[in-house]
């Protein structure tokens, strides 16, 4: 087994849409980025990529490249993971937190990991989706931007060395 750590981090704009695991949350402001901005998937691609030793989502999809403008984040998670299985992972586990101040997640909770389940092809009882606040403090607790840490456990079919100990 393998585990990656992922963060991701997008100030929030007055005119865009707010997008978190590719479910649009009616809200004052949305995320500003290159893409939609759906910081949870981006967090959770990078937690992925990570844990398989493979980059960085800046890597897979950089913001100077015009193909990612306005991209939808949910698709390029779903190509992250069928790059890992591609690779002989399989997704073992996911835990997310959701760092914001507004709106509240929890009425979108079930949509936000359906979608992410979908993305991946994993069941949903794999994916753990929380929310917390930042109690009013820095640019999250202001209400300026929203953040996420991301957690992902994978596992190798192949015969390559994991953790520097031969597979048995």
């Amino acid at each position: 087994m393998q585990t990656g750590f992922g963060y991701d981090l997008h100030p929030l704009k007055k005119g865009r849409r707010l997008i978190l695991g590719g479910v649009e949350i009616p809200f004052e402001k949305g995320l500003d980025g290159h893409s939609d901005a759906d910081v949870l998937c981006h967090a959770i691609g990078d937690a992925l990529l990570g844990a398989a030793v493979m980059g960085d989502i800046g890597e897979h999809f950089p913001d100077n490249d015009s193909k990612y403008k306005n991209a939808n984040s949910l698709e390029l998670l779903q190509m992250i993971g069928e790059l890992l299985k591609k690779k002989g992972f399989a997704i073992i586990h996911i835990d997310s937190t959701v760092l914001a101040e507004a709106p509240k997640l929890l009425p979108h909770r079930t949509e936000i990991i359906q979608n992410l389940s979908n993305a991946l092809g994993v069941n949903a009882d794999l994916i753990s989706v929380k929310a917390k606040t930042n109690e009013g403090m820095d640019s999250i607790g202001r209400g300026e931007a929203i953040a996420v840490h991301a957690v992902a456990t994978i596992t190798s079919s192949s015969n390559r060395v994991l953790g520097g100990f031969p597979k048995t």
